[in-house]
């Protein structure tokens, strides 16, 4: 089987030539036989274009970078997949001014600041630039303050929607792509529908950002509060957002070359919101989108890396076809009781912790991890995953044991 054809096979439930093992990247420090040279510099860092618009890197990275990783990854027998993002536009009447505040005796950092003007009002975005040390690999801290950016969350003065009044504005910036941006768009996915079937690698589109997006632009606390204390706002907000996120996934669907689409939910789960709270705000859109996407003929998958056991029964009956990413050690998930409660409803990634397990196991550790893992969750329906990626000061040498235990119990499996 090619890699896409195993992938596939994996997700719709049925029994693979084995268990896949692939590994999302987010900084990852390459040993330096796998590295390669571009424009003169010696590439150290992996970087997927799924954090194009949300993230940004400390060097450059584009598509011909992600086909040399794709390349790199199945060369050593793994999987690997090409993560696209639809881009969006802020409407031309809205003007953007930035400054920034110097430290105070009050504040002792500096303020990076942002006001949309739009015809509907005045948006402001305040966000403390703390200038955290930052190892080799690692994303950093813009020096501007973009809308969707896991920096702001906790460094917030000011989140930029609050209330009822702030839709009307917010919508001014969730615009969809310009003419130019589309035409970009369709010239990137030429290319990386070429690749993808000269290499038979999968393709997964991230359009959608759910509940992730209102904790993006309204924090934590202030997603939380109102769900319980102005319920008919959050409401309007997610609804707001979904509509963002069908637009994008729309386009999509339409201009093609993607096998699976994702919706992010790494701020759904049981750390900030409650099951009945999840079924009122999160699941509708979510069901919505997924038979969106069926009714094109592709398939969903759901990131949620912590509190999935009180959410299966609604990750059921939304019909994902997989869930990223099942963590044992975080989350503290047993795999047995995991696999007998979803009953082949959709398939599993993950099963091996990254930080902890990869970041600081012992050979022995991780060995027993990864047999846990195939053995209890293989050999269908289940893809080997560090959850949630590879990261700049995860060791080789773990990694290296996990592929060499990942072959060890694929071999038993046969």
């Amino acid at each position: 089987m090619r890699s896409r054809e195993r992938l596939l096979s994996t997700i719709r439930g049925e029994r693979p030539d084995h268990v896949p093992l692939y590994c999302w990247v987010f900084g990852f420090t390459a040993p330096r036989h796998l590295r390669w040279i571009r424009k003169s510099r010696e590439v150290i860092h992996w970087y997927t274009m799924r954090l194009e618009h949300i993230h940004t890197l400390p060097e450059p990275w584009d598509e011909e970078q992600d086909f040399k990783r794709v390349d790199r990854w199945l060369s050593l027998g793994l999987d690997d997949v090409l993560d696209v993002s639809v881009p969006w536009s802020v409407h031309p009447d809205v003007k953007i001014r930035d400054w920034r505040k110097s430290p105070s005796n009050e504040e002792p950092y500096n303020l990076l600041c942002r006001e949309y003007n739009t015809p509907a009002g005045a948006l402001r975005h305040i966000v403390r630039q703390t200038k955290e040390k930052q190892e080799p690999g690692w994303v950093i801290q813009p020096d501007k303050v973009p809308p969707f950016e896991d920096f702001n969350i906790p460094r917030a003065v000011k989140h930029p929607v609050s209330g009822s009044e702030d839709l009307p504005k917010l919508r001014y910036l969730l615009q969809d792509p310009t003419s130019e941006q589309l035409t970009e768009y369709k010239e990137r996915m030429t290319g990386v529908k070429k690749f993808a079937a000269d290499r038979g690698v999968l393709v997964q589109g991230w359009s959608a950002f759910g509940i992730d997006g209102i904790i993006w632009l309204s924090g934590v606390e202030g997603a939380v509060i109102a769900a319980l204390q102005n319920p008919n706002f959050l409401q309007e907000f997610v609804d707001v957002m979904f509509e963002f996120d069908k637009r994008r996934t729309d386009i999509m669907l339409d201009i093609g070359g993607v096998d699976m689409v994702v919706q992010r939910g790494w701020y759904s789960s049981t750390n900030f919101w409650s099951p009945a709270l999840f079924r009122r705000f999160v699941f509708p859109h979510l069901k919505d989108l997924v038979n969106m996407v069926h009714q094109a003929g592709l398939r969903f998958a759901y990131v949620m890396t912590t509190g999935v056991m009180p959410m299966l029964e609604m990750l059921k009956e939304a019909d994902i076809d997989l869930l990223y990413f099942v963590d044992p050690v975080q989350d503290k998930v047993d795999l047995k009781l995991l696999k007998k409660q979803i009953g082949g409803k959709f398939a599993l990634a993950g099963g091996v912790n990254s930080s902890l397990t990869l970041g600081k196991g012992s050979d022995e550790e991780i060995r027993k991890v990864v047999h846990h893992a195939v053995e209890t969750l293989g050999p269908g329906s289940f893809i080997l995953s560090p959850v949630d990626a590879l990261f700049p000061d995860t060791p080789w040498k773990s990694v290296e044991t996990m592929i060499e235990s990942w072959h060890e119990v694929s071999r038993l499996a046969e």
